[in-house]
């Protein structure tokens, strides 16, 4: 379970980072080797988003796979009950999505018709017609994907992924019964539900830069345990990231600094972030001075093989470590180049 919700985490700030891009940044969170493809809605003749979980695998032969799916064991858990009764769940639809991302190698025909073929040979009915009936609308359900309306609007703001998401639980109860819809997609809506969440506070106009941190960690808190574990780099950064350029756009002092960031992560890390920030601060004013210093020799009557000596020398004495002395030269490129310098805000 903890790699599947991974594998939801992941591809939900993949979805999102796609949506931004492509429909425009900290939830489905940074890549692992299992997360899920995309298929475009065109490709798959209106399909969208498809994403095999390249966790829970059962052993099986593999007639029924793709060229590119030759090394890999079909993954295909179908969880039956105690009657023989499939139990629809997150596997369910890694095993659908598993056959899907052949798609493009083999048409949806050869695909439909090979995956029945595999279920006649690894199940017995109920569960066989119980399955075969699901696959069949989770095939029309894909199709219907594709051709839902974009929403209008500018495509990172808040109310455009809310019609997103709701167009897409509105289609599906085309498709599906409530405890179908839970047990394909509940991983996936309780990602998205926390998304829009955190993206409502962050553009809550009514609440100080604080005020959100604080309503971020308890949104957080509030997430499964073995939610926690994986999402909780990933949107404290971004959380982080934002808060604290809004914080320096508006001109915020430090003591609003410091109060958000003890919100948001805590008083340990709060000071672990300020000992960072004066390391920056010290590193910012020397490379300051130094580059005014070498400029003045520059700028200099030396000749100019003196000028280059001055320079080392100064280098030398101002920077002692030789990462810092090759880290310089850096910004000594930038600056003779009339570019900004690459220092951290």
């Amino acid at each position: 379970m903890q790699g599947s919700k991974k594998i939801y985490i992941w591809t939900g700030v993949l979805g999102l980072v796609v949506l931004v891009t492509l429909l425009v940044m900290w939830l489905r969170p940074a890549a692992s080797s299992a997360q899920r493809s995309d298929v475009t809605a065109t490709q798959f003749s209106a399909a969208s988003a498809v994403h095999p979980s390249a966790q829970n695998t059962a052993n099986t032969t593999m007639p029924f796979s793709s060229t590119s799916q030759r090394d890999t064991e079909i993954n295909c858990q179908l969880k039956r009950d105690g009657s023989n009764r499939l139990v629809v769940n997150e596997q369910t639809r890694n095993c659908f999505e598993y056959f899907l991302t052949q798609y493009g190698e083999k048409s949806i025909a050869q695909i439909d018709q090979d995956f029945k073929a595999y279920l006649a040979a690894s199940l017995t009915d109920p569960a066989l017609s119980q399955t075969t009936d699901l696959w069949q609308r989770y095939l029309k359900y894909r199709e219907a994907l594709g051709t839902l309306p974009e929403p209008a609007g500018p495509k990172n703001e808040l109310v455009y992924f809310q019609s997103v998401f709701a167009s897409r639980m509105v289609l599906r109860q085309r498709f599906f019964s409530a405890p179908e819809i839970e047990g394909l997609f509940g991983s996936e809506d309780l990602y998205n539900q926390y998304t829009l969440n955190r993206m409502r506070i962050l553009n809550n106009n009514a609440l100080n830069d604080v005020e959100k941190a604080k309503q971020l960690r308890a949104l957080f808190d509030q997430l499964p345990t073995d939610w926690k574990a994986n999402l909780e780099q990933l949107s404290t950064l971004d959380d982080l990231r934002q808060l604290t350029a809004s914080i320096k756009r508006k001109g915020g002092s430090a003591q609003e600094l410091h109060d958000m960031r003890t919100q948001l992560v805590g008083p340990e890390a709060t000071t672990r972030l300020e000992n960072l920030d004066t390391q920056r601060t010290a590193w910012k004013a020397t490379v300051t001075q130094y580059l005014d210093a070498r400029q003045s020799i520059l700028d200099s009557s030396m000749s100019d093989s003196a000028k280059q000596k001055a320079i080392e020398s100064l280098r030398n004495s101002t920077f002692s470590r030789q990462q810092d002395q090759v880290r310089i030269q850096t910004f000594e490129a930038a600056k003779d180049r009339g570019q900004r310098l690459p220092l951290t805000e």
